[in-house]
């Protein structure tokens, strides 16, 4: 905020107790009015309340509002192409080319709107392994935006860390700045522009602060697999006897929910490396989506909406008690909330395991054709980890509306892969075969119909099944093979229906049944014909109809 008045803040005389050696000039950002460096929670919040940012609810979260974005503005992310990105990135949808030229024209109105405003620095790390921890600093205009960032990274364990923090990569967040997409070559006011190069990335337009939380993913995406370290859009957790398990999906499909099991360990809720020492987690906190949340299915994530620390995002309370609503969807499918892994009582303090056992794939089918559960060998895991198959769910992103929107998404986050596909599944392929893990192929979304006709899985059907999995007690039951996929299906399970393992079963035509599952198969064999050159031709081998051409022979 620009401050005529020299009116004086909360955290003023605070502001440059923890400030780095390593100052903003080298960000090029100069003549600002105060600089708050790397303060702590409840000096954020009273400055966010202080400049109007949000409000406190009855049990002491911030609650904020993020404007017309209330989901990732995903069509307005670019990347600078140059020299170091040139030959390496998977351009396209995800990862739309941007000018040197044009980023630093951007870059510098950006640096000029800046100028005679406060501004909230939180110098972090991102990813728990040491050897492949990534410093970052984080540039934010608001000081709910600061308190996000530094919720969901990790952060220097000393005074003397803060002061000597130099970062490897830098973020500069300006919600209140536009583009001009005549000047800027941007397709809207808002952006998202990462400059690998310079090791900077600017984000302007949007306050939804998911969008530093990915920025950051999408840098490690690009950075870890140079090391031979594979970036996961993930949750993981760990049993009693050391045995991690990984759950992909995209947002929507259950990996912070299932993750959050208080049997096992949890090491963190979306984003991961797998490395030579094992599964570590890129962040240090959590971003839940808490539409509908209950305390009953899911007592932890419900638990922290009610805590000093907990960032709301979009989420309504009433406004003389300050009680929240969890169940108000007037604003958004996508309310969040961010808070720290620590709030979740069984979290792994180290945030890091060995190798996993079991990898999960969640596969939200709004077709309702696909089995709550089937065992995939490593060239079906590949297969369906390039695919990555699922349906996008309201508010996740903008755009999106009530019902779900069927989409092949690859390695399950193809909006944050920055290398072409096979760079990431060719990591998996040798992680898994070197670790021996077995894959499973979940899926979280509709039975008895596909959506508007059958109903949602119970999570008590899926969590029994996971349960049995991670266990291993599901190896020991028969299994059938999937006529048209020709993955295996278990026959049984303790807690879950018969007729729920077979959804055939539950559908009220058997013909309508085949008819859809057949529709899938060759969407699946449609959208994997982008992916077919190079890639292993086990793998090729492994889609939809390979079962049903063996049965026929």
């Amino acid at each position: 905020m620009s401050d005529y008045l020299h009116i004086k803040t909360p955290a003023e005389k605070e502001a440059g107790l923890a400030a780095s050696l390593y100052g903003l000039q080298n960000h090029g950002l100069t003549r600002l009015q105060r600089v708050y460096w790397n303060l702590p929670d409840a000096s954020l919040y009273e400055e966010s309340v202080f400049r109007r940012e949000g409000r406190i609810a009855a049990d002491g979260a911030f609650l904020v509002s993020t404007g017309k974005h209330t989901a990732r503005a995903a069509a307005d992310k670019f990347i600078v192409r140059e020299a170091t990105t040139q030959d390496k990135v998977w351009w396209g949808e995800y990862n739309r080319p941007f000018t040197t030229a044009n980023f630093n024209t951007l870059l510098s109105r950006l640096q000029g709107y800046l100028q005679q405003r406060d501004v909230f620095v939180q110098d972090c790390f991102a990813g728990a392994d040491p050897e492949h921890r990534l410093s970052v600093r984080v540039i934010t205009e608001l000081a709910w935006h600061s308190l996000f960032a530094r919720t969901m990274l990790m952060k220097p364990r000393s005074q003397d860390a803060y002061r000597k923090h130099v970062p490897e990569f830098t973020i500069i967040c300006a919600p209140e700045f536009q583009a001009s997409p005549i000047i800027d070559s941007t397709r809207s006011e808002t952006f998202i522009i990462a400059n690998f190069a310079e090791r900077l990335a600017i984000i302007g337009g949007s306050s939804y602060a998911g969008e530093i939380k990915k920025t950051v993913f999408t840098v490690l995406n690009f950075l870890l697999p140079l090391d031979g370290v594979m970036s996961m859009h993930c949750s993981a957790n760990v049993g009693a006897n050391g045995d991690s398990a990984l759950f992909f999906g995209l947002s929507g499909t259950g990996k912070t929910t299932l993750s959050a099991d208080p049997a096992r360990g949890l090491i963190g809720d979306d984003e991961h490396g797998w490395s030579d020492n094992g599964v570590f987690n890129i962040e240090d906190g959590c971003y839940a989506k808490v539409i509908r949340l209950s305390p009953e299915a899911e007592p932890q994530i419900y638990a922290c909406t009610r805590r000093f620390g907990t960032i709301l995002e979009n989420v309504t309370l009433d406004p003389l008690t300050r009680r929240l609503d969890l169940n108000d969807a007037s604003v958004t499918e996508n309310t969040r909330a961010a808070y720290p892994l620590t709030f979740i009582d069984n979290a792994v303090p180290a945030k890091m395991a060995g190798h996993p056992k079991n990898i999960i794939f969640l596969t939200c089918d709004a077709s309702g054709v696909m089995p709550p559960i089937a065992r995939l060998t490593p060239e079906q895991a590949m297969y369906h980890f390039i695919s990555g198959y699922t349906s996008k769910i309201a508010g996740t992103e903008v755009g999106l509306g009530i019902e779900p929107e069927i989409t092949f998404s690859t390695c399950f986050g193809a909006p944050f892969m920055v290398h072409r596909p096979l760079v990431y599944a060719d990591l998996l392929r040798g992680k898994m075969l070197r670790h021996k893990a077995t894959c499973w192929l979940v899926n979280t979304g509709w039975t008895g119909g596909a959506f508007g006709v059958g109903k949602r899985i119970s999570i008590r059907h899926t969590r029994a099944l996971l349960n049995a999995a991670l266990t291993g007690s599901l190896q020991a039951v028969p299994f059938r093979t999937d006529r048209v996929f020709g993955f295996e299906v278990p026959l049984a399970c303790e807690g879950v229906p018969a007729d729920i393992l077979d959804p055939a079963e539950t559908w009220p035509s058997r013909a309508e049944y085949d008819a859809k599952y057949d529709a899938l198969a060759a969407r699946f064999i449609a959208n994997f014909k982008l992916f077919a050159e190079g890639c292993p031709p086990e793998v090729l081998a492994a889609g939809p109809g390979r079962a049903a051409r063996v049965v026929a022979t």
